[in-house]
């Protein structure tokens, strides 16, 4: 990959741009607006100017942003109508019989997307076998007369099987109304009708938002001479801005994706894979990388909503350097999941912020000092971090700020490594056998502490690890995704029909690929014991065969779930093909400085103050070794190394942490 490339990855705090040109990579942060598209091009301009590149010169301009989670937690998507069969217009409302929160008799599902006074059904329907009554156009032209909303959802029962009704009801709804239409066969060809129908509504209501910002971002692109923006999205695939705005579902954790895509490149060759820790202004995300890729998912719940698209499979929670500390009812201080976000910020920031956060506990513990610049302007007020964490400390009824600020740190970290253990011993992998990639603006100030907790022996910090998102962006791969319900038991299945869905779905993405001739198509299948309610997914590797299919399958189970039925019949779901066009990883060299100690301060590592050497991440040399305490800091991120933890730099400036015996 030559010329300039350039990442831009919008955050809840800040966004982050990196431009990497020559075996170099410049790196910015600027505070994210409530308008996304001015942060972004106020981030290229400055990474443009600090990199000493014009605009015009920039090759390639790729692009993941927070808008469609953001609509989908805030709920400030369009207003958009349903139209489903006659008698299920209140699947969204019905959903599941399982409890959001098994033993809270209060807990509430969120109301859905879709309010009843705009679903509408029409008298028609199909079954698996086929069409047993045509949807009339003249029922589906007088819905469209009635229909006032920004966008349509169309989900029609067992359309995955034969869409023949909802593809009719869909053209004339297009030809009737300016508002774009969303049809679950088009969105997710698969079964399971609640899933399907609240997947294909949040198509439906993300559309306006993502079309709109996308639309204005592309605009003032071209008004600076930038290359169009090509937009990460949940699979941890690039795609082009017209093909995401068409299906805007996929832009779902568009940005943390893009994370695990950026660790991915330093997963140590010694190690079982990464666990990816993200930890921004707002959340942090945690993940798996094995073998080079992160762990994959169709199945997400975003804001209590369930979203069956393929994923890169990440656990957020409410725990980054802007979560607001608090007390509960019970005396208990708390951390998150609100946020003090850019405006005002953390108390620290002097904006206006009063509340204490995560951050102005770092910098009153030492992790930060007063002097450390956060988006490379963004100065520190100590005095204001202290009065903020001595109101807390009264209310929580500890000794002083100090108190206050280890209270907090402790806290995030429990609610971090809870979900680190989510991803690695609840679903049978040892952490210990992995190592820690710390990214994101606060990621490694706390990845060393949590790697302790979870026994876990060695940290990779990556050079541009408070922008690795915006980095992973150049990193990544083309990639789109197409799937179809086909049920049978491997025992019944029939060769023909199967391959023939095969090169149908390998022919629909191919169409969306930019380059069809340099992609290369993965097949892989939806299998399930007879009898269980939930699939793995499995590679086909070539012709589809059975038997073949079935052994895989036995040895995807006992890695999963701890065993394997080998006398129990096996069912084929789900068809999924995979085309990638692969990326590749910027080149960049490092070289360090002449003099990395920039001084020391005075820093708390459990109940001891240390005096702590500082030194400067640029002015590291490969090769150079560090015994903790130590700090080092970044222009976009601080890393801790703590007693007991040695550091050493890479020929690339990555930062290797490995804890001691001592």
């Amino acid at each position: 990959m030559n010329g300039t490339l350039l990442g831009v990855d919008v955050g809840g705090t800040f966004t982050d741009v990196v431009v990497a040109a020559d075996g170099t990579v410049t790196t910015a942060k600027v505070p994210t607006t409530t308008d996304q598209s001015e942060g972004v091009l106020d981030g290229i301009e400055r990474a443009c100017e600090q990199s000493g590149h014009s605009l015009s010169a920039v090759d390639r301009f790729r692009h993941g942003t927070t808008v469609a989670v953001n609509a989908m937690l805030e709920e400030t998507g369009g207003e958009t109508a349903l139209v489903t069969t006659d008698g299920f217009g209140d699947v969204l409302a019905i959903g599941r019989q399982d409890r959001p929160s098994l033993y809270d008799l209060d807990a509430r599902r969120p109301d859905p997307l879709v309010p009843p006074e705009r679903r509408y059904e029409l008298d028609e329907r199909a079954t698996p076998e086929g069409i047993e009554r045509p949807v009339d156009p003249e029922e589906v032209r007088s819905v469209a007369a009635a229909i006032d909303a920004e966008a349509v959802a169309v989900a029609f029962l067992h359309a995955y099987a034969d869409p023949s009704n909802e593809r009719q009801a869909t053209e004339v709804l297009r030809s009737e109304l300016d508002a774009p239409v969303s049809a679950s066969h088009e969105v997710i060809a698969e079964f399971r009708e609640y899933e399907r129908t609240a997947t294909t509504v949040a198509d439906a209501y993300l559309t306006p938002v993502v079309d709109d910002y996308l639309a204005r971002l592309t605009e003032r692109a071209r008004d600076r001479a930038l290359p169009a923006p090509r937009v990460m999205q949940a699979n941890g695939g690039i795609a082009d801005a017209e093909t995401v705005r068409e299906r805007a579902v996929t832009t779902i954790m568009s940005g943390p994706a893009a994370g695990v895509v950026g660790a991915s490149a330093f997963e140590p060759d010694e190690r079982a894979g990464l666990i990816t820790f993200d930890m921004g202004g707002t959340s942090s995300d945690v993940s798996l990388v094995r073998g080079g890729e992160g762990e994959r998912t169709t199945e997400a719940d975003i804001g209590g909503r369930p979203v069956r698209i393929p994923m890169v499979d990440v656990r957020t929670v409410g725990a980054g350097g802007g979560s607001i500390a608090w007390v509960d009812a019970g005396g208990a201080l708390r951390v998150g999941p609100q946020s003090a976000g850019a405006d005002p910020g953390p108390a620290c920031y002097g904006r206006g912020g009063t509340e204490p956060t995560v951050t102005d506990a770092a910098l009153v513990v030492g992790y930060l000092g007063a002097e450390t610049t956060l988006g490379e302007d963004l100065t520190l007020d100590r005095a204001a971090a202290e009065t903020a964490l001595a109101d807390l400390a009264a209310t929580a009824a500890l000794d002083d700020a100090v108190d206050a600020a280890r209270g907090i740190y402790r806290v995030a970290n429990a609610t971090m490594t809870r979900a680190i253990r989510g991803v690695t011993t609840e679903r049978g992998h040892d952490p210990r056998e992995f190592a820690v990639a710390a990214f994101g603006g606060a990621g490694p100030m706390h990845a060393a502490a949590l790697a302790d907790r979870l026994d876990v022996n060695s940290v990779v910090v990556p050079r541009a690890s408070g922008v690795l998102s915006a980095f992973g962006l150049l990193a990544a791969d083309e990639s789109h995704d197409a799937v179809r319900t086909h049920r049978t038991t491997l025992d019944d299945a029939d060769s023909t029909p199967v391959e023939s869905l095969y090169e149908e779905l390998s022919e629909s993405v191919l169409t969306d690929a930019s380059d069809a001739e340099a992609a290369v198509c993965q097949r892989q299948a939806d299998l399930r014991y007879a009898g269980q309610s939930h699939e793995l997914t499995v590679d086909v590797h070539g012709d589809f065969s059975p038997e073949r299919l079935r052994e895989r399958f036995h040895d995807a189970h006992d890695r999963a779930r701890g065993y394997r039925l080998p006398e129990d019949p096996v069912e084929l779901v789900n068809c999924r093909v995979t085309a990638t066009i692969s990326g590749t990883v910027p080149d960049v060299s490092f070289e360090g400085g002449d003099e990395p100690r920039t001084g020391a301060r005075e820093v708390l590592f459990g109940h001891s103050w240390r005096e702590t050497p500082v030194y400067d991440w640029g002015s590291l040399t490969p090769g150079q070794a560090v015994s903790g305490p130590a700090i080092v800091e970044g222009g976009e991120s601080t890393v801790v190394c703590p007693p007991a933890w040695d550091l050493t730099v890479d020929d690339r400036g990555t930062l290797r942490l490995e804890g001691t015996d001592e």
